[in-house]
């Protein structure tokens, strides 16, 4: 039992312990807020696209589309999604639109800046490929879901749809996704020194992500009017996501690694989206920014038992 605790706590700490140096570089001002913001461009812009590109190119894709796979972490993110809209209305009183930010702020996933790092920390190599499968198409799947019931209230505009299709087509993680899948297929590979550099921006993407989320942390901190919500979405993605998709995996045949990715993937904390999104409409801010403070920082204790029930350590 404490050899299984010290193991997790190899993965779990030095990831979060990351994200604790960048908190108190931010606290003490030895980072600026502008430095915060090109970190953060750069990790999402470069550093993680030449990771997710390396890693796809040089690895080998399943033959055939893992749809349990899919169904078992999408079931469980629709279902959280569901339950945070349902929550905001009966329960908080929200607007439609406002309970459409809680629902896509429970159920979207921080995957750049703490399910890359700490999936790769637990799985190694073998936990690559599945995990950027999923993030090829999680965010996506739920940003449309969200965009789709944020305008549907309005009325669902062409101009809306072609500004929705540019943004997914121009996203950096998806190009890179797009990249790495297109050259394992044609089966090019970076050689020489053209390798030697993307494996040198690779190398980055862990620690400056890790970084760029804690001077994130210090810069929005949480909102004291909306707790009570913040907390809900928290429970609902840190353990009622991941518990929904543990218990699909055993309906849906597939990998343990792969099981085990879509679990951990889900019980991510809320990611920064959220708070984009929330941004980008001018409504629950507040909420979604508290959510995203929260539940990172109570992902400390709920990774790990998460980690301990998958026998991960």
């Amino acid at each position: 039992m404490l050899s299984t605790l010290s193991d997790i706590a190899v993965i779990v700490l030095p990831v979060f312990g990351m994200v604790a140096v960048g908190y108190l570089a931010a606290k003490v001002k030895l980072v600026s807020e502008r430095a915060s913001d090109g970190l953060a461009e750069f990790v999402f812009s470069l550093a993680v696209p030449a990771l997710i590109f390396k890693t796809l190119s040089e690895s080998s894709l399943p033959e055939a589309q893992p749809w349990g796979y899919w169904i078992s972490y999408f079931a469980g993110a629709f279902f959280v999604f569901g339950l945070a809209m349902l929550a905001a209305r009966k329960l908080f009183g929200r607007s439609p639109q406002e309970a459409v930010i809680h629902g896509f702020a429970a159920g979207q996933a921080n995957t750049v800046f703490v399910g890359v790092p700490l999936i790769l920390k637990a799985y190694g190599p073998e936990g690559a490929v599945p995990l950027f499968l999923l993030i090829a198409i999680h965010l996506p799947v739920m940003l449309v879901a969200a965009t789709v019931l944020m305008e549907g209230s309005a009325g669902f505009s062409r101009a809306t749809a072609m500004k929705l299709v540019k943004a997914l087509a121009l996203n950096p993680i998806l190009i890179g996704i797009y990249a790495g899948a297109l050259g394992r297929v044609l089966g090019i590979q970076a050689t020489g020194i053209p390798k030697q550099m993307v494996d040198l921006i690779a190398a980055a993407a862990t620690p400056c992500a890790l970084i760029s989320l804690g001077l994130s942390l210090k810069r929005y901190g949480m909102s004291g009017g909306d707790l009570a919500p913040s907390a809900l979405i928290s429970g609902l993605k840190l353990v009622v996501h991941p518990a929904a998709v543990y218990g699909l995996t055993f309906l849906f045949p597939m990998p343990a690694v792969w099981a085990g990715v879509a679990v951990l993937f889900a019980a991510m904390p809320s990611g920064i989206n959220g708070y984009l999104l929330a941004q980008r409409y001018g409504i629950g801010v507040g909420a979604s920014t508290s959510a995203v403070s929260m539940s990172t920082g109570l992902a400390v204790l709920t990774v790990a038992l998460w980690l301990y029930v998958l026998g991960v350590g």
